[in-house]
């Protein structure tokens, strides 16, 4: 099952960057290959935890697939989990990580597994993913530096 992980040191707070990956109605914005989301539910449980259901629409040239996603928001441990509910995956999950470095710096950790269900979606969209994976982190640092208006170079750790 292909695979991805990056950890990415950031010089915004793991608050801030935190933020920025739970707006996910922001995502056809910024997000590589995302263009549409749409959520679903939005539930705020006691503990500070919030969980979203939503729909994210991917494109590729021809190619466009929606699918369905749960998004776990636990705000008091600064992670974000995304598990897959409905579409053209067998198994899809995503893990985001904010661990603070100092007041304005964190390491931003991502992890994606995945799996289509169709070989030919595979054969298509398969390196295109491989390639925006490695953008994704990138592309929130890049708009993390646009919100909070602090462009700073990162450092891959």
């Amino acid at each position: 099952m292909p695979q991805f992980a990056n950890k990415r040191r950031v010089h915004h707070s793991a608050a801030e960057m935190f933020d920025l990956v739970a707006n996910v109605e922001r995502y056809p914005e910024f997000v590589p290959l995302c263009s549409a989301l749409k959520v679903r539910q939005r539930m705020q449980k006691p503990d500070g935890i919030e969980v979203i259901v939503a729909d994210m629409t991917v494109s590729f040239k021809l190619v466009r697939e929606t699918f369905t996603s749960k998004v776990t928001l636990d705000r008091p441990n600064l992670k974000i989990l995304v598990e897959y509910l409905q579409g053209p995956f067998s198994h899809l999950q995503n893990r985001w990580t904010f661990e603070p470095k100092s007041d304005d710096a964190c390491d931003v950790g991502f992890f994606i597994a995945y799996e289509f269900k169709s070989r030919m979606l595979a054969m298509l969209m398969g390196s295109m993913f491989d390639t925006a994976f490695q953008r994704f982190a990138a592309a929130f640092e890049k708009r993390a530096d646009t919100i909070y208006a602090k462009p700073r170079a990162s450092i891959a750790s």
